[in-house]
């Protein structure tokens, strides 16, 4: 490859934006970026959490990120999981973790109150 058609790696704020944008393209919703890395033992430097309102649309989500970080920067997840029954599916990009969640589901595993002492930031749903 030469410099031209290269492919960049992006920051890990480059990455959660681009994470949230593929979110808002499916319409996903009550989407939370979850700052970690001033947090003891914490997985990852970011979660971003977010629900879809069917399983259809869960599964798409996650389906538009994984398919936009591969085109956009080559990336593709180190680990990916829950797609059989999409109520969570988790994305795992190292540095950033993605948990798109049914709302029952994201209601039972409570991940924002588990990492409560995260620094929070909501988007508004488009």
């Amino acid at each position: 490859m030469d410099k031209a058609t290269a492919i960049t790696s992006p920051s890990t704020l480059e990455l959660t934006d681009l994470i949230i944008d593929c979110i808002q393209d499916i319409k996903g919703q009550n989407i939370v970026k979850m700052d970690l890395r001033e947090l003891d033992e914490a997985p990852s430097d970011f979660f971003v959490v977010c629900e879809g309102s069917s399983t259809t649309q869960v599964s798409a989500i996650a389906n538009n990120i994984e398919k936009k970080l591969k085109e956009e920067y080559g990336l593709r997840p180190s680990h990916s999981e829950g797609k059989s029954s999409s109520t969570w599916v988790l994305v795992d990009y190292f540095n950033v973790v993605v948990h798109v969640f049914y709302p029952e589901t994201r209601k039972f595993y409570e991940i924002e109150d588990l990492w409560s002492d995260a620094i929070m930031t909501e988007y508004q749903n488009i």
